[in-house]
């Protein structure tokens, strides 16, 4: 891994403590100021080693590595703010016209060989009647369980 070295000035270094001091700030956002106070290879940090910071916080070391790079990458202040997260994909749902289709098919004789119809079983079989082009097994799972047919 690369070692990234933080420096903080006098500014930074309050800003840090303000933040590991005050009780109001959130665990995660703490946990990484300290990280940063104890990793200061600057005239008044400790200049710690990342395995004693690892020791002293309980937290692993890929995860002082991340908090290092953003700091050195994008500055102090980005470093302790939560990253804002993606948007999560709405929620998949069968489209309508295919839900009256899986159940007929689910209602119907399995196929040879078979006792029963899987899950897996119908969706591989939706894509291959081509009433869908691609359909996960959950979302097949969740309509037929919308129907009561399980």
């Amino acid at each position: 891994m690369a070692k990234f070295v933080i420096r903080l000035d006098s500014d930074e270094r309050e800003l840090l403590r303000r933040v590991t001091s005050i009780g109001r700030a959130a665990a995660r956002k703490r946990l990484q100021a300290q990280i940063l106070l104890l990793a200061d290879a600057g005239p008044e940090g400790p200049v710690k080693a990342d395995e004693e910071i690892a020791e002293a916080l309980g937290i692993g070391l890929s995860t002082i590595h991340r908090v290092r790079q953003r700091c050195v990458e994008q500055g102090p202040e980005a470093a302790i703010c939560p990253r804002p997260q993606p948007a999560r994909p709405h929620q998949v749902k069968l489209p309508p016209a295919v839900e009256p289709q899986l159940i007929a098919l689910a209602c119907a004789d399995p196929p040879t060989g078979r006792a029963r119809w899987t899950v897996r079983l119908l969706a591989d079989r939706l894509v291959e009647l081509r009433y869908c082009s691609r359909v996960s097994e959950e979302t097949v799972r969740k309509a037929l369980k919308k129907t009561r047919l399980t």
